[in-house]
């Protein structure tokens, strides 16, 4: 019978992923697979994206570092910003770019949500032991 412990503690290896999703999340404007003219003309999309993935990377860093349920609260709300944000600029018709920003946003929601379950009984000197 398997068993979800793995699941119950915050582990490092979840942060590594949150600064890999950030470097993905920046460099979403430029993937191949999309139409380069369009979005590239737009620079608020450009914009955007960096600006979303350097936050994701730097808190997924902090929690690395110094763990705190603000970090995660706020990966939580960059992942949801990050899924609106093509159909608040304007950029919902261009596919790929959509469907990249709609999924990664997805996946730092739910590495969020996991975090904040996983960290959401522990007081405040277990969470400053979270890497050590």
């Amino acid at each position: 019978m398997s068993d979800f412990g793995f699941l119950n503690t915050h582990r490092t290896w979840e942060d590594w992923c949150g600064m890999l999703l950030g470097a993905l999340i920046v460099a979403s404007p430029w993937f191949p697979i999309q139409d380069q003219p369009a979005i590239l003309g737009d620079q608020m999309v450009i914009l955007n994206a960096v600006a979303i993935g350097l936050v994701v990377f730097g808190l997924s860093q902090l929690e690395y570092v110094a763990l705190q349920r603000w970090q995660e609260v706020t990966t939580i709300l960059v992942g949801l910003w990050l899924i609106a944000s093509p159909y608040v600029f304007g950029y919902s018709s261009e596919g790929f770019l959509r469907l990249y920003h709609t999924s990664l946003g997805a996946v730092v929601v739910l590495l969020g949500v996991l975090q904040l379950w996983q960290d959401w009984d522990l007081n405040d000197q277990d969470m400053l032991r979270h890497g050590q």
